[in-house]
């Protein structure tokens, strides 16, 4: 992506950002709360992800799943059992991300493009995400609408965490980066508002 995509695409996010504010913080006070009252702290996880091949940043969401010392890898079906049942309903309808507009204010994250990785994926692709991540990564994207269903039933089968990395490298991995890329390609402010739509579609169905 180009520098004047990216300042364009910059200047996308905080106009979207700012008008959508105002609808969004009442969201996140209600979730909050929940969140609070149901599950009490943390109220909030903050997962390494990278920006870049080489820049990491912490992306901001509300917790779902019970803490665990060590967790990494993949959220995959050995995971599901420390899914809370209040995180089952804000996983459905995408309010446990609603923090993460405060990444895309800080320029951490963009609305739409690929979802940020975690560091040992990047590491284990280093090429392919050197060419994904030449567009900052997003909340949404076109793999995120097309792959996301797909890419939750194939972890959804995997009882352990080699299992759980292996079917992600071999089978989601490659997938994704093909839609990551293919959006690069097409990216435009138009684009954006239609998988921004369309997620919000999906959540609220």
């Amino acid at each position: 992506m180009t520098p004047a995509r990216r300042r364009r695409k910059r200047l996308f996010d905080l106009t979207l950002a700012v008008l959508a504010l105002p609808v969004v913080l009442p969201l996140i006070v209600l979730v909050w709360l929940a969140v609070a009252l149901v599950q009490g702290r943390p109220w909030f996880y903050g997962g390494e992800r990278m920006h870049s091949p080489t820049r990491s940043f912490r992306m901001c969401k509300f917790r779902t799943m019970e803490a665990e010392a060590g967790d990494h890898g993949v959220t995959a079906g050995h995971k599901r059992v420390r899914i809370t049942p209040l995180g089952q309903i804000l996983r459905r309808c995408h309010a446990d991300e609603l923090p993460q507009i405060w990444n895309v204010l800080r320029g951490d994250m963009s609305f739409v493009g690929p979802r940020p990785p975690l560091r040992e994926v990047v590491e284990r692709f280093p090429q392919l995400y050197a060419q994904v991540l030449a567009s900052p990564p997003g909340i949404t994207g076109l793999a995120s609408v097309q792959f996301a269903q797909k890419e939750a039933r194939l972890l959804a089968r995997c009882r352990t965490a080699d299992e759980a990395r292996r079917i992600y490298d071999q089978a989601c991995v490659p997938e994704k980066a093909r839609l990551d890329l293919l959006y690069q390609r097409q990216a435009s402010w138009r684009l954006d508002l239609a998988l921004i739509w369309q997620t919000l579609r999906g959540g609220i169905a």
